[in-house]
C-alpha cells in the first residue's frame, strides 16, 4: 500500500484546511486508515482513525469536535478536515494504513505511511 498526503499549507487559526491521502491498492477497504502528526520536537501521535466502512471513527481528546476524518472507498481517498485550527495544531501530518481491528491508536500499530504534509496555523 503506497499512501500520499497532501493539502497542508498555511491556515489561520480559526480557519479550516482539508487534507487529503490517496492509496494506491486495490484492497482499500481492506485497510482501518489514520491520521498523525509529529510537531517539531516531538513524537508522533495519533489524531483520528476510520472504520473500514467509514462508520465508525476515533479520535484524539484534542482534535474531538474540531477535526473530522473521512473516506471515499470508491476513490481510494481519506480526509481530514480541520475546522477550528489552533496554534497547537502545527505539525507535519501523516496519513497510515493497518489491516488491524478497529480502532488502533499507535504508530506502531499501522504498517503503511504516507510521506506527510506541513499544516502551520497561524494567529
Amino acid at each position: 500500500v503506497q499512501l500520499q498526503a497532501s493539502g497542508g499549507g498555511l491556515v489561520q487559526a480559526g480557519g479550516s484546511l482539508r487534507l487529503s491521502c490517496a492509496a494506491s491498492t486495490r484492497a482499500f477497504s481492506d485497510y482501518i486508515m489514520g491520521w498523525f502528526r509529529q510537531a517539531p520536537g516531538k513524537e508522533r501521535e495519533f489524531v483520528a482513525a476510520i472504520s473500514r466502512t467509514g462508520r465508525s471513527t476515533y479520535y484524539s481528546n484534542s482534535v474531538r469536535g474540531r477535526f473530522s476524518i473521512s473516506r471515499d472507498n470508491s476513490k481510494n481517498m481519506v480526509y481530514l478536515q480541520m475546522n477550528s485550527p489552533k496554534l497547537d495544531d502545527t505539525a507535519v501530518y501523516y496519513c497510515a494504513a493497518t489491516a488491524k481491528s478497529f480502532p488502533r491508536v499507535e504508530v506502531h500499530e499501522y504498517d503503511y505511511w504516507g510521506q506527510g504534509t506541513l499544516v502551520t496555523v497561524s494567529s
